[in-house]
């Protein structure tokens, strides 16, 4: 795939900024996700019919499906009790984080970013069955 160099300004650079997860996303990654709406775990259904579609990337949650920690289907729940509100995600069997709204994410970060309204580390969120949070079940595997 052929690489190009794109100049942008300071206020189209702060708006992917604001769009993308800190050491995780690149410029492009931010580009893709918003253009060709490559974080959708229904691609058909938000892309132009013309638009060429990659295959949708593993989440960041598949390696804990992979072990047994995580079941698709299972809820995780982030709690702001000074603020009084509750969010809450699904794992799907790829290993993203689909949202109540139809958005999904391939990495908690991401997701509980755009439910809080800011950057916040998505490992926080708590895997419901357990009680445990994302954290502490991926430390739990990569200790194993």
């Amino acid at each position: 795939m052929a690489r190009r160099t794109i100049e942008v300004d300071d206020e189209v650079f702060a708006f992917l900024q604001q769009h993308c997860e800190p050491l995780v996303d690149t410029p492009n990654d931010v580009l893709r996700r918003l253009l060709l709406r490559e974080d959708s775990e229904e691609p058909q259904e938000r892309a132009a019919p013309t638009t060429r579609r990659l295959p949708q990337r593993p989440g960041a949650l598949l390696p804990l499906i992979n072990a047994g920690v995580l079941t698709p289907g299972d809820v995780l729940r982030h709690e702001q009790p000074r603020r009084r509100m509750v969010h809450e995600a699904t794992v799907t069997p790829r290993g993203w984080l689909k949202l109540a709204d139809g958005r999904s994410f391939s990495t908690p970060s991401r997701a509980l970013a755009e439910q809080t309204g800011t950057t916040i580390n998505g490992w926080t969120y708590v895997h419901v069955p357990s009680g445990k949070s994302l954290y502490e079940l991926r430390s739990k595997i990569e200790h194993s």
